[in-house]
């Protein structure tokens, strides 16, 4: 992402919702990107969602990557993940993505 020209702030491994929801606060952050490999995309992102509404980021672009079973892309819209992009997905695709929807 550094190299598609984005100043990208990675916060690391096992990181809590309540930590991403504080760093994206902290550092006034466009879009709040998530990866998840592991297969525990849903509870991380059902804790994770109250917190950043809480934080009053409802209205950045939230976007997660990895592991992303097609039966699972409905619930992670409902909570408010408008950008998913499973396993495979390209890096253009995802840049170009950011470039149209961050307000």
């Amino acid at each position: 992402m550094m190299d598609a020209g984005f100043e990208v702030i990675y916060t690391g491994l096992r990181q809590t919702p309540e930590q991403v929801a504080r760093i994206a606060l902290e550092e006034d952050v466009d879009v709040i990107s998530l990866s998840s490999l592991a297969g525990s995309h849903l509870p991380f992102c059902r804790k994770l969602k109250p917190l950043l509404d809480e934080a009053g980021l409802g209205d950045k672009l939230w976007m997660i990557g990895g592991n992303l079973p097609a039966q699972d892309h409905q619930a992670l819209r409902e909570l408010g993940f408008k950008g998913i992009f499973p396993t495979g997905s390209k890096l253009d695709a995802i840049t170009a993505y950011i470039r149209e929807n961050v307000r």
